[in-house]
């Protein structure tokens, strides 16, 4: 009887109408915490938008409280469809072995993306991605990078945009009528829209980021549906930039 029923929630079918109404109330809630937060800074600092400058503390809680937002309606709209332990499979898994390997392997392969990438952006004679704003408040101290490490790279990027991206995205992307079980298409569509949420980095970001968004979807389909490989590749990529950045304000690295 139990498999009979993982079987029937695996194939339960998604609206058109539904799937649109879900993904704009999960990025709205996004969108409109990031936007809250810092408008609640302003205001806190006097109204004064000239001298208003980003603070860790801002960009912390609007990474943080925003990513927590999405997480939580994302969970609603999964558990109402009686959905949420197939797209979000992060149980321990079978084979932990196999899941470490994984993301060792996700690990160098977006690296190696990454570096591909600049390559291509370098040919393509596109803007190089910046994200020194970000690096420059992450290195600003020891305290201040372990928050990044924790907040940022473990918690918002590592599980909460596996969790967006390659759980609910993905899940609800091939549920749909005309997609159904479709993984491919699914996974190249969930990794524009990835990419597209990083346009803050131009359009040479978005399409490495893309790319990496769909390398993440082959892996958790490598990983049969769990995202834990995920998870750790994505972190430790964000771990392993974030302490490359920090060593060469330290003078460690040139």
């Amino acid at each position: 009887m139990k498999q009979r029923s993982l079987a029937r929630n695996r194939l339960r079918r998604l609206s058109w109408l539904r799937f649109v109404l879900q993904l704009a109330t999960v990025a709205g809630v996004y969108l409109g915490v990031s936007v809250a937060v810092p408008f609640a800074f302003l205001l806190g600092s006097g109204g004064d938008a000239q001298n208003f400058v980003m603070t860790n503390p801002m960009l912390l809680s609007s990474a943080v409280l925003s990513m927590l937002a999405a997480l939580i309606v994302a969970r609603a709209w999964l558990a109402s469809d009686g959905c949420l332990r197939h797209a979000w499979s992060i149980r321990p898994p079978v084979n932990p072995r196999r899941t470490l390997g994984l993301a060792a392997l996700g690990l160098g392969g977006i690296v190696a993306l990454f570096g591909l990438g600049g390559m291509a952006i370098d040919a393509l004679d596109l803007p190089k991605v910046d994200i020194s704003m970000i690096t420059d408040l992450a290195t600003a101290g020891p305290v201040s990078f372990a928050l990044w490490i924790v907040l940022v790279a473990w918690f918002a990027a590592g599980f909460g945009e596996e969790l967006l991206y390659r759980g609910f995205l993905m899940d609800r992307l091939m549920r749909l009528r005309g997609m159904r079980g479709a993984k491919w298409p699914a996974a190249i569509i969930q990794a524009a829209i990835f990419g597209l949420a990083h346009l803050y980095q131009g359009l040479g970001g978005v399409l490495v980021t893309a790319t990496v968004g769909l390398f993440l979807a082959w892996l958790r389909i490598a990983n049969r549906g769990n995202l834990w490989a995920c998870i750790l590749a994505h972190a430790a990529v964000d771990t392993l930039m974030l302490s490359l950045a920090y060593s060469e304000s330290l003078g460690w690295l040139t």
